[in-house]
């Protein structure tokens, strides 16, 4: 027994430390000069470094090479003209605004290289990828040239509380509205985000903040996926994950006990809208008489985007009388959805399209008072009111083969969740 302590106190006192307290040392303070050596030299060596200054804004719908070249600080002439020709080049200006430019300028202001950064031009890589173009000199010869590059992700969470709007709750958590929007569709089929929301409910999100070349990306509110979400109604707690699934599989949104959120159909051919309209008898506002009204009118401005509710084939796109600019989609098993009334059509007829693929517009075409979309969910040719199809819609179940991977990822998404609601009202980035 002796033994043993006499060895435990060995130990204790091998770790304990042996230096002395700094405290208790002397201490001396040493003024001295140092003579400055060949300051002329580096001087001189720093006349002839040539520096490059780089700036960064963004493209402007009114912007000529002259006027966007000037806001980046560049005065190249020469640069301004190759701008103007160059049919590569020229797309800087060309599209939409809001590219993404940075310039490297050297001596006078004289332009050294561009990069325009901005939304994939394949319109299927859009989410995934951005346009990288590049001119820089070479040799006294200006070289431009386009490529696809993936984006990069960033994971942030964030946490809020319903004061008067989930918009308002989510600025105040400095979360983007493409990240609402995206929680709004994933319980859409459980809260009625126009009528159910409460004061004092609350939300969790866990999501992507993508960057292009390490910048962050300032279309699509610079966000990507929600990837897991928590969403507190009237108390009750409704949760869902992203799952991408196994190879030659679809991701969907899941709860976490594996139960689907994706049904068949999605709730509204709208993110946000009101319904102004229902299926019933109604007085028409044109025909000023009383009609059966064979769908639902969605009231929403002028260019809103319209998605299919389910995925299926365009089985007509184009002008039909009375309806306008219009889209009908078979869905397949007798079912079909009917869009009218848009201001543009994004499908062709025979296209495959899937769940959420934008159809068009809101419009005003046809006969029709006002901004709206005119939607129809028909079965068998006959209509049906689309409110109770759509809430109604089958689920799409998650294969038995991937439940031990989905269950792996819960857990983790469990975690995230609780750190997020530990954030109320802050937003942080993951590493």
């Amino acid at each position: 027994m002796v033994v043993g302590l006499i060895g435990f106190s060995a130990v204790a006192f091998g770790v304990a430390p042996l230096a002395p307290d700094a405290a208790d040392l002397p201490q001396r303070v040493l003024v001295e000069e140092l003579p400055l050596t060949g300051l002329d030299a580096q001087l001189e060596a720093l006349a002839d470094l040539d520096l490059d200054l780089t700036r960064a804004d963004l493209t402007r719908g009114n912007d000529s090479a002259e006027s966007l070249l000037s806001r980046l600080g560049v005065v190249d002439a020469d640069a301004a003209a190759f701008l103007r020709r160059d049919p590569t080049a020229r797309r800087v200006l060309q599209g939409r605004p809001g590219k993404m430019v940075q310039v490297a300028t050297g001596e006078g202001g004289r332009l050294t290289s561009l990069v325009a950064r901005y939304p994939a031009e394949n319109s299927e890589q859009a989410l995934s990828h951005f346009t990288r173009l590049s001119i820089e000199r070479v040799a006294n010869q200006w070289l431009a040239r386009v490529e696809t590059a993936p984006l990069s992700s960033q994971v942030r969470l964030g946490s809020g509380t319903i004061r008067s709007s989930l918009f308002a709750a989510a600025d105040e958590a400095r979360i983007p509205d493409g990240i609402s929007i995206q929680m709004a569709e994933i319980f859409s089929n459980e809260i009625d985000f126009h009528r159910e929301l409460r004061v004092g409910d609350t939300f969790s999100v866990v999501y992507e903040a993508l960057t292009a070349d390490g910048d962050p990306i300032t279309w699509n509110d610079g966000t990507g996926r929600v990837l897991a979400a928590e969403f507190v109604n009237a108390g009750k707690a409704y949760e869902a994950v992203w799952f991408a699934g196994g190879p030659g599989t679809r991701g969907g949104y899941f709860a976490l006990d594996g139960t689907s959120k994706q049904r068949s159909f999605l709730s509204s051919p709208m993110a946000f809208s009101r319904v102004t309209s229902g299926f019933a008898m109604r007085f028409h506002p044109i025909m000023k008489s009383w009609r059966a009204h064979k769908g639902i009118d969605y009231g929403a401005p002028k260019g809103t985007p319209i998605r299919a509710v389910g995925s299926g084939t365009v089985e007509f796109a184009g002008w039909q009388n009375g309806y306008g600019n219009a889209v009908e989609v078979r869905h397949g098993n007798g079912k079909s959805t009917f869009y009218a009334h848009m201001s543009r059509i994004d499908v062709r007829k025979g296209q495959r399209i899937e769940q959420g693929q934008h159809v068009g517009a809101v419009g005003s075409t046809g006969w029709s008072t006002g901004p709206h979309l005119h939607f129809e969910f028909r079965v068998n040719g006959d209509h049906q009111d689309p409110r109770n199809l759509l809430r109604s819609a089958e689920t799409v179940a998650l294969a038995a083969s991937l439940r031990p991977q989905f269950a792996l990822q819960a857990q983790g998404v469990k975690t995230q969740l609780a750190i997020a609601q530990s954030l109320r009202g802050r937003r942080i980035e993951a590493e």
